[in-house]
């Protein structure tokens, strides 16, 4: 029987990798978003909103997937909605498709589970690095956590299996998507160059010098395949990172060369990204105008915000992988080359000159 999934968030950073993999590895895709991309090849698109129960069911009903992957969320003014409406999407994807041939479903959420919700993000009482999978969840709400508990429930009710991934900040292609680091760290560097502002590191002093990592998309796409076809990874959850590890006082400057720049030295002060990128809407659409490039809506290439939640931490964040490893994934990805890869992407569609 040929794999069919349905991967809900299909648009996104992680949905619309993994999508586009299982379509050349040979699988139905059926794309899931509010507006699914009707472009793109081997994908069937399927519009609907996850919080319209009726409007799901109608478009879900029919559909009979062997796998289901969650790649999408929502966000909310306090992290109490967050839980409802999180667990809500995920619950009632489940309530609207057929189930009889489901035989895995896989979440995808992120060191969140580690660090603490928005709300209480990198606050109060941390576990130590590396974070390892085995680490309790922490005594506040955390819509990863309800998340977890709808998938948890409907396995067991139904008898499929599961598994959980969490990346670190994942790095990737996907335009109008609002917390992707790549991008943004090409519209900020695109700016510098063409005002002549310094490349100036938006983060802290323990961003800049402590060891970290990140995740490809590519690389979390993998691994949820890898997870969903494999014994080994049945009724898990796995921590996904490249494999490497490097500070951003080295990376920062091979990013600055890239595009012609030179970094800036390190400031004294954190200087982060939302206020410089606040007002820089008209000097994006000049830079639009002037190289015809496809978005002059600064919005929709960049995610300032949550760059400099990233970058602004005030600890260290190294992710341990050892357990899938052991289990028998192996993949890796050379951290440098992940940015490089989204930078030509985005030159090569005219969203950079």
């Amino acid at each position: 029987m040929a794999h069919r999934a349905l991967v809900v968030g299909s648009t996104g950073i992680v949905g619309q990798t993994l999508a586009q993999r299982l379509v050349a590895a040979g699988w139905v895709v059926y794309g899931v978003a509010r507006k699914p991309q009707s472009d793109v090849s081997g994908i069937i698109p399927l519009a609907v909103d996850l919080l319209q129960k009726d409007a799901l069911r109608q478009t879900l009903s029919t559909i009979q997937p062997t796998h289901i992957f969650f790649c999408t969320w929502t966000r909310c003014a306090t992290e109490r909605e967050n839980c409802v409406a999180n667990a809500a999407m995920v619950r009632n994807v489940f309530d609207a498709v057929d189930k009889s041939s489901l035989q895995h479903a896989a979440l995808v959420t992120g060191l969140k589970h580690y660090l603490g919700p928005f709300e209480a993000y990198a606050k109060g009482a941390l576990p130590e690095t590396p974070f390892r999978e085995t680490m309790p969840r922490l005594d506040v709400e955390n819509f990863y956590y309800a998340q977890e508990d709808v998938l948890f429930q409907q396995a067991e009710k139904h008898g499929f299996s599961w598994s959980v991934h969490r990346p670190h900040t994942v790095v990737g292609y996907a335009i109008g998507n609002v917390m992707n680091i790549a991008s943004t760290l090409a519209v900020y560097a695109t700016l510098c160059r063409e005002t002549g502002a310094p490349f100036v590191f938006p983060g802290s002093t323990i961003q800049w010098h402590a060891l970290t990592d990140v995740t490809d998309a590519r690389q979390l796409a993998a691994q949820i395949e890898w997870a969903a076809t494999s014994a080994a990874g049945r009724n898990q959850a796995f921590n996904v990172v490249n494999g490497d590890v490097f500070r951003w006082k080295w990376l920062w400057p091979q990013i600055a060369a890239w595009f012609g720049l030179e970094a800036a030295s390190f400031p004294e002060d954190i200087q982060p990204l939302e206020p410089k990128l606040a007002h820089a809407g008209a000097q994006w659409a000049q830079i639009a105008e002037k190289y015809t490039l496809r978005e002059a809506d600064i919005t929709r290439l960049a995610s300032a915000w949550h760059t400099d939640a990233d970058l602004g931490r005030p600890i260290e964040s190294v992710t341990d992988m050892s357990k899938s490893r052991m289990a028998g994934f192996t993949g890796y990805q050379y951290t440098p080359h992940s940015f490089f890869d989204v930078f030509e992407r985005l030159k090569a569609g005219r969203f950079i000159p």
